[in-house]
């Protein structure tokens, strides 16, 4: 078991940005354009607050499979059990659970957690239910501000699959700290039932709660990378209960490729790359990087994604220098924690609810320090190129659109996945 406080050291990460040559069934209708570069060089922010990271020292067989970014504002438990459904992305045969407790006020009192293969819904295979353990205990006390990381369970982990982590929950747990868009059904029943095998009397949540990470060993894997952003990354307006969010079908693409990569996603819907947000949108990606990038196990990249966009649409929105003084912030801080970073250009959204001429230009901007030489970037996901109309650049091509303009729907999520040079994790 291992715990992190709310405080700790600093590090670094590399981020990705991707190129936009796309190979079917990923490949976009239009072809890419080219857009000008532009490198500048803008003065570094503040460092953010910090967290102490296990995963830097972790055993390099060691990968996330699986994780979600936490907010604040979830639900209140009190005698009840919530079975969590996680779909994986790389397979191991021994797992570890992160628990996080980031934004509690009181001390969380957590009274068993198993896990086990999803059947459908709320039910699992009995067979596989698996005790998961702290420190050798069953149970476990999460100080307000705390995270947990569970023991190694012996649990065989296939990749591309449903698992179903169920946590007690004996004593009230006043607002929990969350993921609030899970894009698939989870599950709350009341007492114990953490050896059901269907929760009686369930009620649904599409939130993830306290449970941040899933983590595998697998001798031949390679590294985890992190998508990370804001509801294009998190996967807003994509089939429910479908794994169609872009990192989904990244990691789809790998595995076809025969690589052994972890993809973990840390996307949240709405949040901001410089203000923190609230009901749920999350610190800004500056406050939050340490934590949902950095402290992540096994992370050798990092694909910095669509987090902008929200300070672009903003009602008091930051000029083009402060949002990418921030950026460079960010890729500063992977590279000097020895990780690969893959920027993303933004992708266009003229037609929805708070698109501006002011934004386009701010859009534009970062867009172009993106593609620039002087960006530091190790490479571009060109999620721009990929995405808009080559007859209108400023907006989504149609079949590529969600239909609000702003979000691209499964098709658009599809050509984003395939937009990814996966020679870039070599």
């Amino acid at each position: 078991m291992r715990w992190v406080g709310a405080a700790g050291l600093a590090g670094g990460m590399l981020l990705l940005v991707a190129g936009c040559g796309a190979t079917d069934p990923y490949a976009n209708a239009a072809p890419a354009s080219p857009a000008p570069s532009h490198p500048a060089a803008f003065p570094a922010p503040s460092q953010s607050a910090a967290f102490l990271s296990p995963s830097r020292s972790a055993a390099p067989d060691w990968v996330g499979t699986w994780g979600v970014a936490m907010t604040d504002g979830g639900q209140a438990f009190e005698r009840q059990t919530v079975r969590q459904i996680v779909h994986t992305s790389v397979a191991g045969d021994r797992a570890r659970l992160e628990l996080s407790h980031a934004f509690g006020r009181t001390p969380l009192v957590i009274g068993g957690v198993h896990v086990a293969r999803q059947v459908s819904g709320s039910t699992i295979d009995p067979a596989t239910d698996t005790v998961v353990t702290f420190g050798g205990r069953t149970a476990v006390t999460i100080p307000a501000g705390g995270t947990v990381t569970s023991d190694p369970v012996s649990f065989a982990v296939p990749a591309d699959a449903d698992l179903a982590v169920s946590v007690h929950l004996p004593a009230a747990t006043g607002e929990t700290t969350r993921h609030p868009l899970g894009t698939r059904d989870n599950f709350i029943g009341t007492g114990d039932q953490l050896t059901a095998t269907s929760i009686r009397g369930a009620e649904t949540s599409s939130n993830y709660f306290f449970l941040t990470g899933l983590d595998v060993h697998n001798s031949a894997a390679e590294g985890t990378v992190v998508a990370f952003g804001a509801s294009i990354t998190d996967g807003l307006d994509s089939a429910f209960g479908a794994n169609q969010r872009w990192p989904d079908l990244l990691a789809d693409r790998l595995r076809a490729a025969g690589r052994t990569i972890g993809v973990v996603n840390t996307g949240i819907s709405g949040n901001r790359l410089t203000a923190d947000g609230t009901d749920g949108r999350g610190e800004s990606a500056a406050h939050r990087f340490e934590r949902d990038v950095l402290r992540r196990t096994g992370v050798r990249w990092v694909i910095i994604s669509d987090d902008p966009l929200n300070d672009l649409g903003s009602h008091r929105a930051p000029g083009s220098d402060e949002i990418i003084s921030a950026y460079r912030q960010l890729i500063d801080r992977g590279h000097a924690a020895g990780i690969r970073v893959i920027c993303s250009t933004l992708t266009p959204f003229r037609g929805a609810d708070y698109w501006s001429s002011r934004g386009e230009q701010g859009r534009a901007e970062v867009n172009a320090f993106v593609r620039g030489a002087g960006s530091g970037c190790d490479a571009v996901l060109d999620q721009d190129a990929a995405t808009h109309d080559p007859a209108s650049p400023t907006r989504f091509l149609a079949a590529n659109d969600s239909g609000d303009h702003l979000h691209p729907g499964d098709k658009g999520m599809r050509v984003i996945a395939g937009a990814v040079d996966l020679d870039w994790f070599d």
